[in-house]
């Protein structure tokens, strides 16, 4: 998967949506760069209580650490937007939420906030379900709402082709 092989994310909410109904399988959110849009999505869907628990949108270090056991260590070493700290955000969030799966995102998601190797568009995403993580890093473009918008559809793609292997 990359920047470009994902479809929107109403299309996408619903296919993983889809899945989690037929397998029984619930989920949840940790979004930072996204803001809460995942969980947006997936609760548009009539039904979606039957497998979505919960989200938790951890825009600040001080939430990710606390709520999501993010260890310090990891956000100091190498910063919000990194692949230790997403996959614990994922793991965090399947613990608090007592989900089979969950899916989590931190980035930069602009106009302001880019950081030396780290531009605007910039994003971490994490897939877990059943104790299997997979995370990926991404480079978007276009407006805050696209790189949003963008980061959503592929977090939700991530975590549908992770529940399929």
């Amino acid at each position: 998967m990359n920047e470009t092989s994902y479809l929107s994310p109403e299309i996408e909410a619903k296919a993983v949506f889809d899945i989690l109904q037929q397998r029984n399988i619930t989920i949840s959110t940790a979004e930072s760069c996204t803001g809460g849009n995942i969980a947006h999505y997936i609760t548009l869907i009539s039904g979606s209580s039957e497998v979505f628990m919960g989200g938790i949108v951890s825009y600040s270090n001080d939430v990710k650490h606390r709520v999501l056991g993010v260890s310090e260590s990891a956000l100091a070493t190498y910063g919000a937007v990194s692949r230790p700290v997403v996959e614990q955000m994922a793991e965090g969030a399947c613990r608090v939420c007592a989900t089979d799966c969950a899916v989590a995102t931190s980035g930069i998601a602009g106009p302001w906030g880019a950081v030396p190797g780290k531009p605007v568009g910039t994003v971490w995403i994490a897939a877990r379900c059943h104790g299997t993580t997979e995370s990926r890093l991404f480079h978007f473009s276009g407006n805050r709402s696209d790189i949003i918008n963008q980061a959503t559809a592929c977090a939700l793609s991530l975590l549908h082709s992770l529940i399929l292997k």
